[in-house]
């Protein structure tokens, strides 16, 4: 399948991790998200990604056309995404991680995984493997999570979605 409309992809960077292993920066240091400093830069109608968001992302949501991945760091997570922000707040289904620092466990993906997961989600596969590209291990979230993905992007609710996930979980 020919992607015909792109995905924009942003990260906003807090900088509370390891600069040289963080997976959002890197994104935007080759040219694969584009870097937010302030909040407020969030474009208004774009997909947030967000743990603690009440609804789960969908396929439907392709036609927002751009996805954000807030990066920081797990311990101040729970400050940092209960705080409000623009854009429309989606969280992810269950997946596994497969950066170094979390591999194979669920729902602690870095800033990468989780936009390529958003994407593969909302039908823009090649660029969740462009995403992915940049990283030993990408390729590895992909295998791990391949029937989990497609199952996921082919759901048409909430409902649906969230039965999918406690077939596999």
């Amino acid at each position: 399948m020919v992607e015909t409309q792109v995905l924009k992809v942003y990260v906003l960077l807090l900088k509370q991790d390891d600069p040289d292993k963080c997976t959002a920066a890197k994104l935007a240091r080759f040219g694969f998200a584009k870097a937010l400093f302030r909040i407020r830069q969030i474009p208004r109608d774009s997909l947030v990604l967000n743990p603690m968001a009440d609804r789960l992302i969908l396929p439907n949501d392709r036609n927002r056309g751009s996805v954000v991945a807030i990066d920081c760091s797990w311990e101040k997570a729970q400050a940092e995404l209960s705080r409000r922000h623009p854009g429309i707040g989606r969280r992810l289904p269950t997946l596994l991680a497969a950066n170094p620092t979390s591999y194979a466990k669920k729902d602690k993906l870095s800033s990468a995984e989780a936009l390529a997961a958003a994407s593969f989600i909302v039908g823009y596969r090649e660029t969740a493997e462009k995403l992915l590209s940049l990283f030993k291990w990408g390729n590895t979230f992909l295998t791990l999570n391949r029937e989990l993905l497609d199952a996921y992007s082919t759901a048409g609710s909430e409902e649906e979605l969230s039965e999918i996930e406690s077939q596999f979980f």
